[in-house]
């Protein structure tokens, strides 16, 4: 099954510094944008970051998962185990301040995965994972 790409758009206050995250950071290609929105390539999927006048950003409550505080909601995706860990490296020399630093989740466990938690300049929680074995991702 070929898996289509996503679409998700969040609103921000500050538009130029959530646009250097996403673009500088994480490195996501700039498509279209206006002054009030930019469109981003986020790893083959569709990101827009739409300035809202008087937008709050709302604190993120926590779950339980394997002994960590899972920041809800959030999201991110799936790399393959090679960029997740470039993606950590990178990450760990900008100084990011990881909510759940790169480690190993599930280990020796079905649904073994890589994962990290960070959050965007207006409090967007983003997680990355990774799949030695991506047949796994749905595995019970």
């Amino acid at each position: 099954m070929k898996v289509q790409p996503f679409h998700l758009a969040i609103p921000v206050q500050n538009l130029e510094k959530c646009r250097t995250f996403y673009r500088d950071i994480l490195n996501c290609k700039e498509g279209r944008s206006t002054d009030q929105w930019v469109d981003f390539n986020f790893f083959g999927h569709q990101l827009v970051i739409h300035q809202k006048e008087g937008y709050k950003p709302t604190e993120s409550v926590t779950n339980p998962v394997d002994g960590h505080d899972v920041p809800v909601p959030h999201f991110g995706v799936v790399l393959t185990w090679e960029d997740w860990h470039s993606l950590a490296d990178r990450l760990k020399t900008a100084n990011t301040k990881f909510e759940i630093a790169p480690c190993i989740r599930f280990k020796g466990k079905v649904g073994e995965q890589a994962t990290m938690f960070f959050k965007d300049p207006e409090n967007n929680a983003l997680e990355f994972k990774a799949f030695q074995d991506i047949s796994q991702l749905f595995a019970k």
